[in-house]
């Protein structure tokens, strides 16, 4: 079997995120009370690759602290330093030695591919082809590197980010490649964003005859660059969940579905309806928790009402009704304000008719 390796891009400044990504890299984001970098280095792992190098840039210790060295997924992981966001063929450049010669897999660290990357790996692995890339087809490809294929379903052209696409075909962020690529991102200069551009590297083998293939993918995928990408991927990993409790739930609480109440967390006069999640050592009392909604460890969920969010850890809420739909950080305190009286300041006119309904 021929060694492939991985490389894992890390780096990104996560400005779609932001305020979120001001103190936290982007990939550690949780869905489902685990960071999204995590899913795809278990999918990397269960494909049978162990060797990979994770491109990190100002979040690097966050990454290296919350990773390791790899083992606690079966991976040696070796850390490489990218200055600045200057492209994911930049990337494959800095990463050169460690690749050598070998195939490997492309993997952006934002990305989620439902159901892992074992099919891909395998065919690339027979066939090994010069490129391999996953497609799917978007409502938006202008947010996306776009890919072009002809009558016959061959790719004969790339395109990053075009203002007026020339399909709806987004390359997903796993991409495959044997040590071809190499010439390729040697060769190209910086696009006018300022960034080496992978897609005018595998474009730049495309010209020059090179294998490439393409598979379109059906599968559920999503660059969880936003908030609502974020809810998206959480609420459909939260469709997968299995009930367990491990904490201590009161007989005047009622857990309705799929929960997952992990160990130490307490629930007191309060129900659940999954699926759900409620981390470790959180406390939810005289609340709600609704579907699609995922609490951290260490939160305080206290007279409130939250449903399709996600909490990160050692937030408090208290006496809020109602949360839908948010995203909210690490160490957050959502209190209610003090009441202030209604005041109705009025000049009227000569004849004026005011109606008032509070």
């Amino acid at each position: 079997m021929e060694t492939v390796k991985a490389l894992v891009l890390s780096g990104g400044a996560g400005t779609r995120l932001r305020p979120i990504t001001h103190t936290s890299a982007k990939q550690l984001v949780p869905v489902a009370n685990k960071p999204i970098l995590f899913y795809g280095l278990e999918a990397i792992a269960d494909a049978g690759i162990t060797d990979v190098a994770v491109v990190v840039g100002d979040t690097e210790n966050e990454i290296r602290q919350a990773v390791g060295d790899g083992s606690a997924f079966g991976l040696d992981v070796t850390y490489l330093r990218q200055e600045a966001p200057l492209g994911l063929a930049h990337a494959v450049r800095i990463a050169r030695d460690f690749l050598g010669d070998d195939d490997f897999v492309m993997f952006l660290g934002d990305n989620f591919v439902f159901g892992g990357i074992n099919d891909c790996v395998d065919q690339f692995r027979k066939e090994r082809p010069d490129a391999q890339l996953l497609l799917t087809r978007v409502p938006d490809p202008s947010a996306f590197g776009v890919a072009e294929l002809d009558d016959l379903g061959r790719l004969v052209g790339l395109e990053e980010k075009p203002r007026q696409p020339r399909s709806d075909l987004a390359l997903v962020g796993v991409y495959l490649f044997g040590p071809a690529i190499h010439e390729a991102v040697a060769a190209i200069r910086p696009s006018q964003r300022g960034e080496l551009e992978i897609t005018d590297a595998v474009q730049w083998l495309l010209e020059r005859e090179h294998d490439i293939r393409s598979t379109v993918i059906t599968g559920y995928w999503k660059d969880t660059g936003n908030a609502a990408d974020i809810l998206d991927v959480n609420r459909r990993l939260l469709d997968l969940l299995e009930y367990r409790v491990d904490g201590d739930i009161d007989e005047a609480s009622e857990i309705v579905g799929r929960v997952r109440v992990e160990a130490g967390a307490r629930i007191r006069g309060s129900r659940i309806v999954g699926p759900a999640i409620i981390g470790a050592g959180t406390l939810v009392e005289d609340s709600y928790i609704g579907p699609s909604t995922s609490i951290a460890q260490e939160c305080v969920i206290r007279n409130s009402e939250i449903e399709f969010s996600i909490i990160l850890q050692e937030s408090v809420f208290d006496g809020i009704r109602r949360v839908e739909g948010s995203l909210v950080g690490r160490n957050v305190r959502v209190t209610l304000g003090p009441r202030v009286p209604a005041t109705h300041r009025l000049v009227i006119g000569d004849h004026g008719r005011v109606q008032i309904s509070s």
